[in-house]
């Protein structure tokens, strides 16, 4: 299931590519689902977690969360909510710190992980994000009682960090999986 960051992710971001690819590969290799709020460019936490709620009921199995930026401070507060629908885990991609300054006014409802996670999560945290340092991801790791994979300077891990379809996530997603 793809939770994307604050505008959704474009067609070049690695979610989309990633969805894309399980797309084109036919339903044996199993359906990809994205979130629909209907707050894309101005984030409402409340329609975010909704949204996520509708897309995992959605599924007839618990789900892999996969989420970028502010998709990963909305699944951190959705596994927080209690009795949300069961999930197989969360990889958490490149969260953003709502205490830093270039964190998007816009997204003002958003805070940093605050409860535990009940299921397997793993945070994947670039060593240059500016939109969190590696110290605050840690935080948020620890608060989530997350694994964490650090990935060296990647940036925002996204478009303009030039990732492409970023097939060293694909790789590590996929050790995830088999793991949960």
């Amino acid at each position: 299931m793809i939770v994307p960051g604050i505008w959704n992710s474009d067609p070049d971001h690695w979610q989309s590519r990633w969805q894309d690819e399980r797309s084109a590969a036919g339903p044996d290799a199993g359906g990809v689902v994205r979130i629909a709020p209907t707050s894309w460019s101005g984030p409402d936490p409340d329609d975010w977690s909704a949204a996520i709620s509708r897309a995992v009921a959605s599924v007839d199995e618990p789900p892999l969360l996969v989420a970028h930026s502010l998709g990963v401070l909305a699944v951190a507060a959705w596994l927080g909510q209690p009795g949300h629908a069961p999930v197989a885990g969360a990889f958490l991609v490149a969260p953003p710190d709502p205490l830093a300054p270039g964190f998007p006014a816009a997204a003002a409802g958003f805070t940093g992980p605050a409860a535990r996670s009940v299921v397997p999560t793993r945070l994947v945290v670039s060593d240059d994000d500016p939109y969190c340092t590696v110290d605050r991801a840690l935080v948020f790791a620890d608060a989530l009682g997350a694994d964490v994979v650090r990935v060296g300077a990647l940036g925002h891990v996204n478009v303009a960090s030039g990732i492409g379809a970023w097939p060293a996530g694909r790789a590590l997603v996929e050790d995830f999986e088999r793991t949960l």
